[in-house]
């Protein structure tokens, strides 16, 4: 077994408010620790990926904020206190100032996060 915080975990994207820790935590699995500002769109960062949207299923847990998940078949808001599924398919958008923890597939989320780097430069 292995358990990690938030501080344990190493940054893979920051700047303007944007921050991301991922880390394997084994089985074929990521963790990543997200905070977003308030007004922060990821969608200019997956340009490129299928749709424009990321393709990675995540399970996680709001923890701060309010987020607006654009998908083709629509919207939803998640708040503090929710925990969640996104199937693949979605960007999301801060309404608030958000922080969440999500676990994702290994390969899948480590090669979207590398479009988003490349897009992001």
């Amino acid at each position: 077994m292995r358990a990690v915080t938030r501080t344990d975990v190493p940054v893979e994207i920051e700047g303007d408010g944007v921050e991301l820790r991922m880390q394997d935590i084994g089985g074929d699995t990521d963790v990543a620790f997200v905070r977003l500002p308030k007004g922060a769109n990821m969608g200019p960062a997956l340009k490129g990926e299928p749709d424009g949207l990321c393709q990675v299923p995540h399970w996680g847990y709001m923890f701060k904020g309010r987020l607006l998940m654009h998908t083709k078949e629509g919207d939803t808001t998640y708040e503090a206190g929710e925990a969640f599924y996104w199937a693949p398919g979605h960007v999301p958008e801060a309404l608030e100032d958000c922080e969440y923890v999500d676990f994702s597939p290994r390969k899948e989320f480590e090669e979207v996060i590398g479009h988003i780097k490349t897009n992001l430069g």
